[in-house]
């Protein structure tokens, strides 16, 4: 766990540098962000034992990855092409958008200052931001066929 920790946190600080190609940085920041939810599943379905202080450092790597999501860094003008599934609404309503992930961020720093004392506490937290992602992935996301 402590390696996985620790490699989170090195592709969040990768991150946080300058984003020379917005596609690919979004693409590495959704997959980081998919590897962190999965990773609070397995332990919300019970496939890995409950221990709060990873769970919490599990969590603080979210909030590293959301605050990293720069929506105008990674979705300028122009990047609505090529090896992408950002839907075209993106950028049509960029405002939304924006909510929806400024939802998310509050969602999950929510869930870090709450820090989860039982597996119970996580279910609710992960179904609440399970429920942003979902929400972004049906009005942002374009499903490669």
């Amino acid at each position: 766990m402590r390696k996985l920790v620790i490699a989170i946190s090195m592709l969040a600080l990768a991150a946080s540098a300058a984003f020379a190609d917005p596609i690919l940085d979004r693409q590495a920041l959704m997959k980081e962000r998919g590897k962190i939810v999965g990773g609070l599943s397995k332990v919300v379905k019970g496939e890995e034992p409950f221990d709060a202080a990873a769970v919490l450092t599990q969590l603080q790597a979210l909030q590293a990855n959301a605050e990293n999501f720069d929506v105008e860094a990674l979705f300028p003008k122009g990047t609505d092409t090529g090896d992408t599934t950002a839907a075209p609404k993106i950028w049509e309503d960029m405002a939304g958008f924006k909510a929806t992930e400024d939802k998310y961020l509050a969602d999950v720093k929510a869930a870090v200052a709450a820090a989860p004392a039982d597996v119970d506490a996580l279910k609710t937290q992960i179904g609440t931001i399970g429920s942003d992602c979902g929400t972004c992935h049906q009005g942002y996301r374009v499903k490669k066929g």
